[in-house]
């Protein structure tokens, strides 16, 4: 497991071959804009093509669109991304649909 988890267990471990939701407003997510990223990332690439993840960042971060939206669309497939708001509890919602 890379290092960047720091022996916990990402929420991106497997494939997704349906739409699903990241949940990137962990205390660890809040605390480390740099591990939402990397993890961001992560969620796309283990979402198959023709289905979307959700990514819910921490609202500490600020909008997604200034820090999260170039390096997910650095993904080796085409992706379109759209702002879908503020979850309830505050953080941001981005959907990514896969290519």
């Amino acid at each position: 497991m890379p290092e960047t988890y720091a022996g916990r267990e990402p929420v991106t471990m497997r494939r997704h071959d349906r739409p699903w939701i990241a949940d990137l407003e962990t205390a660890d997510h809040a605390s480390d804009r740099q591990l939402t990223v990397t993890e961001a990332v992560d969620a796309v690439e283990q979402t198959y093509s023709g289905r979307f993840v959700d990514l819910v960042t921490p609202e500490q971060h600020g909008h997604p669109s200034s820090y999260l939206y170039e390096p997910v669309r650095t993904v080796a497939r085409s992706v379109d991304i759209e702002d879908e708001g503020r979850c309830s509890c505050g953080g941001y919602v981005t959907r990514v649909a896969v290519d």
